[in-house]
């Protein structure tokens, strides 16, 4: 299929038929790459390594976070940036877009090896990391570290594969590095008895081996060619970038944060309860990982189909900018009511999952914070989807600002004062549960109205 055809395509294709090719490949890709951190968390909770170690590899987790918000600013503002381009038919530009984006994103990536090693153990002390988890917490970062800027590179390549039509590869690309991930982590985790340090090197290898499969679709791309001067960045192509992957940008800043800021508390109150400070941080460590995987499921269909709704705003094809929104919307809330029910159905299969504590005092205290934290914290997952869905989809049709506003509400400016204001009423871990709902409530308000507003300016 030649660019003029792939641009009919887009434009006069059935829109089930689109979501179908785009969304699931994206899906799976995402998926898939939320399995990097969630296989070594199983491996490592079923291990003799059991709570603390899952509770180091949450200490940790923030730093993925930040490589991941400067990755997907410049993946997911470049995929938008060239999607709309296509549908204006301007194609200049594009090969120095994308050029300027892995520049500026290995660049950042070295610049985070370099400011976060000397000061890890502070850092990660700042993450949440106690006594009895900071030596699995360095063991950990002291291997994933130095592979940053592949990471980063391997996440913002992988939204322009995406992008240029070619979602399967982008799927393929992070589907071998999964595998390869897998099958290291018992390897080095049991065989070798390698600890965290086999877990972050089974991580690794598989990053790197994702990265040279991405590098690969790169020499011969469909829509565009790089050449030497497509990587020297350009400040007119990088600011249209960030301005369309800000709010990404902003919103992954934002997980991290809270990430931090929850740790902070959860360890503060949790010393103050019967469970402790470690194992209300094991609990959060599993929860964030299985929320970011629900939530990547939404993203991956509003993500995949961003080179639709690019194409069609820039095309002014309104309807079916509005039918595409319609039908991600339902199923957004099949997937939010139905780990819904799971959650509340069945939490300690889930918390199950992730193995049993053998190393913290009175493990009966782990099963029921795993279970009260699955039935309140996450009680209204599906607001949390519906929300990231409309982000995600004011990014795709160029309105930034409406995703910055939809992307910061729930995280920045209702939970992170919530979980400070909350304890301020009862020093109770417990209650701390009660800020991620709470949140949602207030989110879905302000998300609606932006919606509203959004298919009521292209109605017009």
């Amino acid at each position: 299929m030649n660019e003029k055809e792939s641009a009919l395509y887009l434009k006069e294709e059935k829109i089930n038929k689109l979501m179908l090719k785009f969304s699931i490949p994206c899906i799976m890709s995402l998926l898939v790459s939320s399995l990097y951190n969630i296989v070594d968390q199983i491996f490592i909770g079923n291990s003799e390594l059991s709570a603390l170690g899952n509770a180091a590899t949450g200490v940790v987790f923030p730093v993925f976070i930040i490589a991941q918000a400067f990755a997907w600013c410049f993946g997911d503002g470049c995929a938008a940036y060239l999607n709309i381009c296509q549908g204006r038919n301007d194609t200049e530009g594009a090969h120095r877009a994308i050029g300027s984006s892995i520049t500026l994103s290995f660049l950042l990536g070295v610049l985070m090896v370099i400011v976060i090693f000397p000061f890890k153990v502070p850092i990660l002390t700042l993450f949440g990391a106690s006594e009895n988890t900071i030596g699995y917490s360095v063991e950990y970062l002291n291997v994933v570290l130095p592979m940053i800027p592949v990471f980063i590179l391997c996440n913002m390549m992988n939204s322009c594969i995406r992008a240029d039509g070619s979602p399967t590869f982008a799927m393929g690309a992070v589907l071998l590095g999964a595998v390869i991930n897998i099958i290291l982590d018992p390897v080095f985790i049991f065989a070798f008895k390698m600890g965290m340090t086999g877990a972050a090197l089974a991580t690794v290898i598989g990053q790197a081996a994702t990265f040279i499969m991405t590098v690969i679709y790169f020499i011969r791309p469909k829509s565009f060619k790089l050449t030497k001067k497509s990587f020297i960045p350009s400040k007119r192509d990088t600011l249209a970038i960030v301005k369309l992957g800000i709010s990404t940008f902003f919103t992954q800043l934002a997980i991290v944060l809270v990430a931090v800021l929850c740790n902070v508390q959860m360890a503060k109150y949790g010393a103050l309860s019967k469970y402790g400070a470690d194992i209300p941080i094991a609990i959060i460590g599993i929860e964030s990982k299985i929320f970011t995987l629900v939530i990547n499921l939404v993203v991956g269909i509003a993500l995949g189909c961003q080179p639709i709704i690019g194409y069609n705003m820039g095309a002014a094809r309104y309807d079916r900018v509005k039918e595409l929104y319609r039908k991600i919307m339902v199923c957004t809330l099949i997937i939010g009511l139905s780990v819904t029910l799971l959650f509340e159905l069945a939490p300690d299969f889930v918390i199950g999952l992730f193995g049993a504590p053998t190393n913290v005092p009175n493990p009966e205290n782990y099963w029921e914070f795993g279970e009260k934290t699955l039935r309140i914290f996450l009680s209204l997952i599906t607001i949390s989807c519906i929300v990231k869905m409309n982000s995600i989809f004011f990014q795709a049709a160029g309105k930034p600002a409406k995703a910055l506003v939809a992307s910061m509400v729930r995280d920045v400016l209702c939970f992170i004062p919530l979980i400070f204001i909350l304890p301020a009423i009862s020093p109770s871990v417990e209650l701390l549960l009660f800020a991620a709902p709470l949140s949602d409530l207030i989110a879905m308000i302000v998300t609606a109205n932006l919606s509203i507003s959004f298919v009521r300016s292209i109605s017009k």
